[in-house]
Parts: structure tokens; C-alpha cells; sequence
């Protein structure tokens, strides 16, 4: 149920707010205005000063979770990163954004959301596996500091000070380049989109870290993503028979029912589709490395970019650099991706840009 409420807020958020990494970085890079940019960052600040408080507190054991454990493969995660930030441009916006322009009714989300299903499950379990568990066995490593307190307790700084000073330091790094620009100060929906964003990241944490804590029946340690979990309901409303709701299936339906709601209650639902059988083959192409990309990276542009960042992990720190480096190769690099006639997002509403 806390899955669910979470996946309804952070629908209707996304939908009124235009919340996604590759548009931020989009009007950033080719418009000017970073608005979006800031949002995205006030959420990744504040997702990891909450979410390392409620570790700090012992409410959470972040140990748990996929992105702190010891053995990992840094090529591996970068690859990923950089095969999902390329999809994310192919396919013009990331998993999770798909599902908030479902509900507004875009059609063309609804394959995305299918074939990034499809191939994420194909590398998890189906015919890219073995080829994914070779690449990492084959490059694998095991080290004893996987987060940034960790390094620091590594140095003598121990519980709660070696949490809260790097996501201080880092966490308050971000809020600050957020709000030290003008535009975005005056930009109040942005900036309750990014902290209400961040926050969340920190409620899922707690509501599978601490309510879900049951020793007889456990729940993985998890917060907001959307690669694997959309995997899982797409097999789930295939096959439910003897499948049980996750807290990831309750999010991505959630998700989708937020931002339906809202694009009823606000009269922003509209039937859309594809424009050419080209628009179809680039959105199907970016969906499936996404779906890739976003298993062998342990996340996507949200999972990674603000869940896995709020863990101070540092594979996150590489997977994120790889997102980035593959978005800046599908916008500006020698591989850019062509803007087709209608690739665009809408501008924010109401407010000119910067």
C-alpha cells in the first residue's frame, strides 16, 4: 500500500512538474534553461541527507540493499549507464517519465514501457543473461568500502558523522546549486517537485527498511526504480497467478494512476501516437537499451540518479556517470540524436524560459 501512495504522488508530481533527466539536461544544454536541471538536483540533495538521517538513526539498514553490496563490476555498471542515458535520448525520456505520459495518454509511452520491460527481463533472466553474468564475472571486484561513509570509517570516522558529512557536504552542494539561481527561485511548482521528489526517495527507503521490516516475512530494502520493476508487472499482469504485489509493482501502478488522475482532474489527458514508423523504430531502439542498459547498471536515471546516489554507494557514483556520459553522446556528441518534428516536451506552463 505505501508503494502505491508513493507511486501516486510521484505521478502527478512528474506530470505537473515536467520531471525527467534527459529533458532537464535537454533544456540545459540546448535552450539555456536549467530549471529542470535544479529541480532534478534539490531532489538528489535532499533525497541523501533523509535518507542518510534515517540511517544514521538505525531505522534503515542501507546494507541491505543492492546498491552497497561488496562485490560489483565498475565496467559493467558504467556500460550500463551509458546504454540506458543513450536509450533515454533515443526514446525522449527515461522508464519513468514513460509512465507519467501513459497517464497523460501518450500511446507512444505505452510500447516504450513494454519493450523496456521485455528486454530488461531478457537481461535479467532471458537470453542476454548469460551473456551479462560473463561480462561480470569477467570483470567483477570486491572491495570492503562501498559508500562514502564507509570510506571515511575506513579513516577512523565512525557512525553517524561518517553518514551525515558527505551527504552534507555533497547533498548540500546540490541544494545550494539549486537555489542560487535566480529563475529557479521563481519557479515555486520546480521547487516543490524537487523536494517533494526527495522525499520520497527517503519514504520508500523507510517504508521497506523499517514498516516492511518483518523477520518472518522480508521485504528487500528498496526505493524508488523502474527498469526491473516494470519487468515485474509487466509479468505480474501476465501472470499473476502465484505472484505477489512488491513494492516496485505497487509503484509503477501508482505511477500510472497518479498521473492519470491528474491529467483527468486538470484536462491534460489526450490521446497521442507515433508520427512515422521511424519515430516507432527510435523510441523501440532507445527502449530496449534502457532496458539493458538499466539491469546491467543496477538502475536508471532515477533509480540510480537519486535512489542509489541517496546511499552515497559508489558504484552509483560510476553507473550516474555512465547515464550522463551516453545522454551527452545522444544530444551533443558525434553520435547526437536528431530531434524529430515532434520529439519536443511542452514548456513549462506559465513560466518564460530561462
Amino acid at each position: 500500500m505505501t508503494g502505491l501512495v508513493i507511486g501516486l504522488l510521484y505521478g502527478a508530481v512528474g506530470l505537473l512538474s515536467g520531471f525527467c533527466m534527459m529533458s532537464s539536461l535537454r533544456g540545459w544544454w540546448a535552450d539555456g534553461d536549467s530549471r529542470l536541471v535544479r529541480t532534478y538536483a534539490l531532489a538528489m540533495g535532499i533525497a541523501m541527507v533523509a535518507t542518510q538521517l534515517l540511517a544514521a538513526s538505525g531505522l534503515v539498514d542501507l546494507g541491505k540493499s543492492i546498491y552497497l553490496q561488496p562485490t560489483f563490476s565498475v565496467p559493467l555498471m558504467f556500460a550500463g549507464g551509458l546504454l540506458f542515458g543513450y536509450g533515454m535520448v533515443l526514446a525522449n525520456g527515461c522508464g519513468s517519465r514513460a509512465l507519467v505520459l501513459l497517464g497523460r495518454g501518450n500511446l507512444r509511452s505505452f510500447v516504450v514501457i513494454v519493450v523496456l520491460g521485455i528486454f530488461a527481463e531478457m537481461t535479467l533472466k532471458g537470453l542476454i543473461a548469460p551473456l551479462r553474468i560473463a561480462l561480470l564475472q569477467s570483470s567483477q571486484t570486491t572491495t570492503a568500502a562501498t559508500s562514502l561513509p564507509a570510506v571515511l570509517s575506513s579513516g577512523g570516522l565512525h557512525g553517524a558523522p561518517a553518514r551525515l558529512l558527505p551527504a552534507i557536504v555533497v547533498g548540500g552542494a546540490l541544494i545550494v546549486f539549486a537555489v542560487a539561481h535566480r529563475p529557479f527561485r521563481r519557479a515555486p511548482g520546480q521547487i516543490a517537485a524537487g523536494l517533494v521528489v526527495g522525499l520520497l526517495i527517503a519514504a520508500g527507503w523507510f517504508a521497506t527498511g523499517y514498516l516492511g521490516a518483518d523477520d518472518f516475512n522480508p521485504v528487500p530494502v528498496a526505493s524508488l526504480t523502474f527498469v526491473a520493476p516494470i519487468a515485474d508487472a509487466l509479468q505480474y499482469v501476465m501472470l499473476s497467478t502465484g505472484l505477489t504485489v512488491n513494492f516496485g509493482i505497487a509503484t509503477v501502478g501508482g505511477v500510472f494512476a497518479g498521473s492519470l488522475l491528474t491529467a483527468l482532474a486538470t484536462r491534460r489527458f489526450k490521446l497521442e501516437g507515433f508520427h512515422s514508423p521511424r519515430h516507432m523504430l527510435r523510441s523501440s531502439a532507445g527502449a530496449a537499451l534502457m532496458g539493458a542498459g538499466g539491469v546491467m547498471a543496477f538502475g536508471c536515471s532515477v533509480g540510480q540518479g537519486l535512489t542509489g546516489l541517496s546511499t552515497l554507494a559508489l558504484t552509483s557514483f560510476v553507473a550516474v556517470a555512465g547515464i550522463l556520459a551516453g545522454t551527452a553522446l545522444g544530444l551533443r556528441g558525434a553520435l547526437r540524436v536528431r530531434p524529430l518534428k515532434h520529439d519536443a516536451e511542452p514548456a513549462l506552463q506559465g513560466e518564460p524560459a530561462r
